[in-house]
């Protein structure tokens, strides 16, 4: 099965995303999907991909931070960010509620949105309840950066994108980011560009 990951301005991408049912989630199209939306995901590369992002409207993503993604990054920007790898897997009609109050802002991009970043508040720590590939009950409790894919790839289900949620002063190209920005922590980026903190 070829994917291909469609472009903002595509109306599926600003829908709501339907539950799938056990029988949906057991059966080998599902199985099949989710399969081509890992190696989809790898490709592009990216750390999660939620099905609205290949066209299809149904409450499914799958997730995974591999540790090769990390070797480029300064080893002060994955302790800033909170970031570790996180294994691969599925979430299916999830629900997400905020643990706590601490904030945190960090530039996000999208593969649905190609070469644009921008600065990003979500919650620092989050518990997602949701069905796993097996249609599994699951409960997630993530902090650091795995809470901000977590909160990105549902966003994706509720036709949510993260252009709705970001510091939109902040909003560069990729190129941008790397001539100006890499490499300097948030709060100076914030000062630079005149951001009130979130």
């Amino acid at each position: 099965m070829k994917l291909e990951i469609v472009q903002v301005g595509n109306p599926v991408l600003r829908q709501c995303a339907r539950p799938l049912s056990l029988a949906e989630i057991r059966s080998p199209e599902i199985r099949k999907l989710i399969k081509s939306m890992r190696t989809c995901m790898h490709d592009a590369p990216g750390v999660g991909l939620a099905a609205p992002q290949l066209g299809l409207p149904l409450q499914l993503a799958v997730i995974e931070d591999r540790e090769e993604y990390h070797k480029e990054v300064p080893e002060a920007l994955l302790k800033e960010r909170e970031r570790s790898p996180v294994p691969f897997h599925v979430i299916i009609n999830p629900s997400i509620e905020e643990i706590g109050n601490d904030r945190a802002e960090f530039f996000e991009g999208c593969l649905s949105l190609s070469g644009f970043t921008a600065l990003v508040p979500r919650a620092r720590a989050v518990r997602v309840t949701c069905l796993d590939e097996r249609a599994q009950h699951k409960v997630i409790e993530a902090s650091g950066w795995y809470a901000r894919i977590l909160q990105h790839e549902i966003d994706h289900l509720a036709g949510t994108l993260y252009i709705d949620r970001m510091q939109t002063r902040s909003f560069t190209s990729m190129e941008n980011l790397a001539a100006f920005w890499k490499g300097k922590p948030v709060e100076e980026v914030k000062s630079e560009l005149e951001l009130k903190s979130s």
